[in-house]
């Protein structure tokens, strides 16, 4: 007996180690890029892993302050309320019911900013659009269009004005409503850890999280922190950079369309879905960046810019007057060229000059 208990015993202690070890393998195996802390001369760097994405974060401090894990904690909490890819996230209770009560701090301030934006864009801008998006192939199940019939049958359920929020509460006006933060929350999350820094007193830093950023202040030179607009053509180097962009105390986000696409019969599918036909924007609208007082607006509206082509664009933004652009397109005859809103171009230089 007592040798069978011993056996038992040592069969529970393997056990546990095995899962320690495939829990291990699997932690590793999601981390695609060195997590790192470095330090020089007040000078903090830190970059790891949230969204799905990479984020990258440098800051000045004398002290020499190392913030990373406060930092990926606040992420880890924020993505519980509004990852997609959360069973239960506050995000994915709320797609599968009718009404959420919220518990965390994240999800009002995303639905506030969230129909600002769908209301000035007149509706380019659509939370609701996600299953459209996954109907064309961009989420992460693949390609499910069989016909126009998918189409029509979601149509009805794409509508920001169809989601009812106040102070504590969101609610479906529609059974069916899905809501999906991508377009805007990485911008969201830049904005969450910018607030944090500033709350321990850092002055000048430049937050990026899968290429959305914020800047404070200054760099270590003095200067303005300055980052790069990338080339937006299908088969260039992910690091060929087209302009570079002095942020003053700005919220910046880029959109585009020239490497997220498939083909079908030599034509190209781009992921960004327009919400009132359903289907992928066809124009010559190649790259959106935008500069606003902060990465969540500018991230929601690169994403309704890439809806509305060229002329609307500039049509909104000379109209607001709020946020600033940098819009990279085809003209009629195909050649490239570029659109600077005047408010930036004091602080727009090219690549190439």
């Amino acid at each position: 007996m007592r040798s069978n208990a011993n056996k038992n015993i040592l069969y529970s202690i393997i056990l546990l180690l095995l899962v320690a070890i495939v829990y291990l393998y699997r932690q590793n195996q999601q981390k695609p890029v060195e997590e790192i802390v470095a330090v020089t001369s007040g000078k903090v760097i830190l970059s790891g892993n949230t969204m799905g994405t990479n984020y990258r974060i440098v800051y000045l401090d004398k002290e020499e302050r190392d913030f990373k894990g406060q930092i990926d904690s606040i992420l880890i909490v924020f993505n519980q309320s509004l990852s997609t890819y959360i069973p239960d996230s506050e995000l994915s209770v709320f797609n599968k019911s009718d009404s959420l009560v919220f518990e965390l701090p994240y999800f009002l301030p995303v639905l506030e900013a969230s129909k600002d934006i769908f209301e000035k864009t007149e509706g380019a801008f659509d939370p609701t659009v996600g299953p459209l998006v996954n109907l064309w192939g961009f989420g992460p199940e693949g390609p499910q269009l069989k016909d126009s019939v998918n189409i029509n049958s979601i149509l009805p359920l794409v509508g920001f004005n169809q989601i009812e929020f106040d102070e504590t509460r969101v609610k479906k006006m529609k059974p069916g409503i899905y809501l999906d933060f991508s377009a805007v929350a990485k911008g969201y999350g830049v904005d969450v850890v910018a607030v944090y820094l500033i709350s321990k007193g850092i002055q000048n830093f430049l937050v990026e999280i899968g290429g959305e950023l914020v800047a404070r202040g200054v760099n270590e030179n003095g200067e303005l922190w300055k980052v790069g607009v990338n080339r937006p053509e299908e088969l260039g180097r992910a690091d060929e950079l087209f302009s570079i962009i002095a942020l003053e105390n700005k919220g910046m986000a880029t959109s585009g369309n020239y490497r997220n696409y498939y083909e079908v019969d030599s034509v190209k599918i781009s992921h960004t879905i327009d919400p009132f036909t359903g289907r992928p924007v066809r124009h010559g609208l190649l790259s959106a960046t935008v500069l606003a007082a902060d990465c969540m607006k500018a991230d929601a509206l690169a994403t309704a810019i890439m809806v509305m082509g060229t002329e609307r664009a500039i049509a909104l933004q000379e109209k607001e007057k709020d946020f600033e652009i940098f819009l990279i397109y085809n003209d009629e005859n195909g050649e490239m060229k570029s659109f600077a809103s005047d408010g930036l171009k004091p602080f727009l230089s090219f690549a190439h000059e």
